[in-house]
């Protein structure tokens, strides 16, 4: 196990997991996270016996977005996140870093605003038949921009828009969104990171160059 504040980042044979570890504020992301996020993604990119990586989260929750009151108590990190924001200068995903290989969301509760970044950047998602997502940005003053723009690659413009325009008061569950091709699998809670695990596996049994080439692949054509 690695030396984060925020996160565990552990190996299990050739597949690494990078999970939320904030459980009592719903991982929601502060300062220290944002930090850390960037750091987690490149070690586990840069190790050679990782062939795949896995995303959850302990706890209750997968992932919540920004820790609102935490950056309220640091004035500068507001700033420094606010910053981040307007300059598309995000560096939270695998995507926003650069990881060649290939991404696993396995969402185990709540997905919320922020949180969604991780499910769109992600190059396969399951989920626990409890989990849920949700954008309340429009509820709280703020505009949702980068997290539906990505999940609008995934699934049908109406889904999206009506998440987006809602916000806190349109919660869709893990079959929704599987019928909507945000996620490929739903499984029993107790199930979903064994079956994280197994995909993973399955997925690194592949050679590290091809797996690369085609993700490279895939995600540049949705760029064009």
């Amino acid at each position: 196990m690695s030396g984060y504040d925020t996160l565990e980042v552990v190996r299990d044979g050739p597949v690494g997991w990078l999970v939320f570890d904030r459980p009592d504020v719903g991982n929601a992301i502060d300062a220290r996270m944002f930090d850390d996020l960037e750091a987690a993604w490149s070690e586990l990119d840069d190790d050679g016996a990782v062939q795949t990586i896995v995303t959850t989260g302990n706890g209750n929750a997968f992932q919540t977005g920004l820790d609102m009151a935490q950056l309220a108590r640091d004035p500068d990190a507001l700033r420094k996140s606010s910053r981040r924001t307007r300059d598309a200068a995000l560096r939270m995903t695998a995507w926003h870093c650069g990881v060649t290989k290939p991404v696993i969301a396995a969402v185990n509760g709540v997905c919320a605003g922020g949180g969604l970044h991780f499910v769109a950047d992600a190059d396969i998602v399951i989920a626990a038949d409890r989990a849920t997502f949700l954008d309340p940005h429009v509820s709280v003053g703020q505009v949702s921009a980068f997290e539906t723009i990505g999940l609008a690659r995934k699934a049908p413009m109406e889904a999206i828009s009506r998440m987006a325009l809602v916000g806190r008061h349109e919660r869709m569950s893990a079959e929704h969104a599987r019928r909507l091709g945000i996620v490929s699998e739903v499984v029993a809670p107790d199930a979903l990171r064994r079956r994280a695990q197994e995909l993973g596996e399955t997925i690194a049994a592949h050679d590290p160059d091809h797996l690369a080439a085609i993700k490279t692949a895939l995600w540049g054509a949705l760029e064009r």
